[in-house]
């Protein structure tokens, strides 16, 4: 076989080679999102669901745990495929709360509340009466002090990225000490703070106490250098809001997020006491009654698990769409360690340690909160469309993190399962031509997914008429194809588009540089078209499976060849292998939702 000596060729095939030189191994996404009926059909997630239930009854069974109640909630973008709830053993006999704790029962969100008001900031910057990018002084002119506000815009605030410091006076540990001595700190002259929520029979803090404290403080970095935890960003989020809406900051989030998604249990002020899961505090104290004043748009929401999943679906659905300048579930910033980020306000979590056959990262997009007797936790999975709610009432963060653990590993590993299988069964095959001696074979395996096992090109190897122009053999190296989440035909949802990508093999020294991977998914061009753009269109006879494929560089449809082989031996290696890591996670107690 002729292979020209072409320069030109060299060069252009080269920027693959520096493509597989960056050594992604396991690209992403790796699949279409799941299908809501997919969940609801699958043995393997109703007996994971039945082991989680099974973890949380010895868990819960603990002596240490009698004072706590949970609800625990996971649902797809379509609807809620299984909900567990708790009902703690012990209640304040003068106060006891919901006789039994359900979807409907009302927790304290905390700090999830923040998602809300960032929620309504973004819509304000659709609106066109805000701009995310506008110096938080433009709203809030009467700011004042050392804090350098004209160079903190409202998008820095919302990441967490402003510098300002974590609290107004939330933090200030001396209201409750009559004696600092005795902790080794020395005897305070200065006046105790003239507002502070979190002792019953004090009044909550208002704007001009925040802007007071704000005026004395020093910022903890400058702008946009660390992102790190403030309520106080929050704060100054939702008093932007009133000064933009008009309107009271309960209010707006009430009219323009809770009614319209229907969380009729959803609210800024406490429920009725049968609908409300109060816990009984060691101390005596309940956080219940308390009213958060300014600090409401941090921290000052009601909710239930039943609604939180309503404000889940519309996430996963629009978190891409909601403003062109902003993809609501990317980082704003890295944290401490190299798998956690700051979002907006997201905060963020990657592992590629909870896939049994892959390295393929997993990505957690949660929001945490908590006050005295209340732990709040919601958590997005974009690449599987499932969002998690966990609400406890507890006096330690062991029950929220215990149960996040219980719950989402056999998810995931159960959700990576049911993706693998529908590549195995839809998209795999042999694929010919009708008129052209080309063939394609697409394979696919738990460690690989879909991937090109071979390409005739009218009577061309394309694996060995390529190989030459590689520093490296081809050798080992798959090209796998990785969903752009884009289709030829948007209107219809239909002809999803993929990208071949060239992945080698892992190496077998081990090197520092090794992670370093940055995405490179469109190489190279042949005609004005991209040369590894793969287009599947889809039977619409009620399978599924893929009925043609479309080349786009190399112009050529192909069709299934019903008389070949089936391909990809990793069918059955990805079923064995996911339900094998299912199994030997806990799992928890289930209303399944299979209708």
């Amino acid at each position: 076989m002729y292979i020209p000596d072409n320069g030109a060729i060299c060069l252009l095939l080269g920027t693959i080679v520096v493509q597989v030189a960056a050594r992604c191994y396991d690209p992403s996404p790796a699949f279409p999102l799941p299908k809501h009926n997919a969940y609801q059909g699958s043995e393997l997630l109703k007996r994971d669901f039945q082991l989680v239930e099974n973890e949380l009854e010895k868990l819960i069974s603990d002596s240490k745990f009698d004072l706590s109640s949970y609800s625990i909630e996971i649902t797809s973008s379509e609807g809620t495929l299984w909900e567990n709830h708790h009902t703690s053993k012990v209640k304040d006999g003068k106060r006891p709360g919901a006789v039994e704790v359900n979807g409907n029962s009302v927790y304290r969100m905390a700090s999830v509340t923040k998602c809300f008001t960032t929620l309504g900031l973004l819509q304000q910057h659709i609106a066109g009466n805000l701009s995310l990018d506008d110096t938080v002084d433009m709203y809030l002119s009467d700011l004042s002090g050392s804090i350098p506000w004209k160079d903190i815009t409202l998008k820095t605030i919302a990441s967490q990225l402003s510098g300002i410091p974590r609290d107004s006076w939330g933090n200030e540990i001396s209201y409750g000490i009559d004696n600092p001595t005795d902790l080794g700190l020395p005897p305070l002259q200065e006046s105790k703070p003239p507002c502070f929520e979190f002792v019953g029979g004090d009044r909550p803090c208002e704007q001009e106490d925040l802007f007071a404290y704000l005026a004395k403080q020093v910022p903890l970095y400058p702008p946009k250098q660390k992102s790190t935890y403030s309520n106080t960003n929050f704060d100054l989020l939702g008093l932007v809001l009133e000064n933009v809406t008009g309107i009271g900051y309960a209010d707006y989030i009430e009219s323009s997020i809770l009614q319209p998604l229907g969380m009729a249990m959803s609210s800024f002020t406490k429920s009725n006491d049968s609908f409300a899961v109060l816990p009984k505090l060691p101390t005596g104290d309940n956080y219940w009654d308390t009213e958060e004043g300014v600090d409401r748009p941090t921290g000052g929401l009601y909710s239930s698990s039943s609604d939180m999943s309503k404000f889940l679906r519309y996430v996963l659905k629009h978190y891409n769409g909601l403003t062109p300048t902003l993809n609501w579930f990317h980082p704003a910033s890295y944290s401490t360690t190299i798998s956690s980020f700051y979002g907006t306000p997201w905060e963020i979590f990657r592992t590629n340690s909870i896939l049994p056959s892959t390295s393929r990262p997993v990505t957690f997009v949660t929001k945490s909160g908590s006050v005295p007797g209340y732990l709040s936790y919601i958590i997005l999975l974009p690449e599987y469309d499932l969002g998690v709610t966990i609400l406890t009432t507890a006096t330690s963060a062991l029950l929220k993190e215990s149960i996040r653990e219980i719950v989402t590993v056999p998810l995931v590993r159960a959700a990576e399962h049911i993706a693998q299988a529908d590549l195995a069964t839809r998209y795999t095959g042999t694929y010919q031509a009708q008129h052209l001696n080309s063939t394609l074979v697409i394979s696919h395996s738990a460690t690989k997914s879909l991937y090109v096992e071979s390409f005739i090109s009218n009577s061309t190897d394309i694996f060995a008429a390529w190989n030459p122009f590689f520093e490296d053999s081809l050798e080992g190296t798959r090209i796998q194809l990785v969903p752009t989440l884009l289709f030829k035909d948007e209107k219809q949802q239909q002809g999803e588009i993929w990208r071949g990508l060239f992945v080698p093999e892992k190496r077998n020294e081990s090197l520092v540089w090794d992670d370093f991977c940055v995405t490179d998914d469109d190489p190279i061009q042949f005609g004005g078209k991209p040369l590894f753009e793969v287009v599947m269109w889809h039977a619409d006879d009620g399978s599924g499976r893929v009925e043609d494929v479309e080349l786009s560089g190399f112009r050529v449809k192909l069709k299934p060849d019903h008389n070949a082989s089936q391909q990809g031996d990793g069918v059955q290696e990805s079923r064995e292998t996911i339900q094998e890591g299912g199994a030997n996670e806990s799992g928890t107690q289930h209303i399944f939702n299979g209708a």
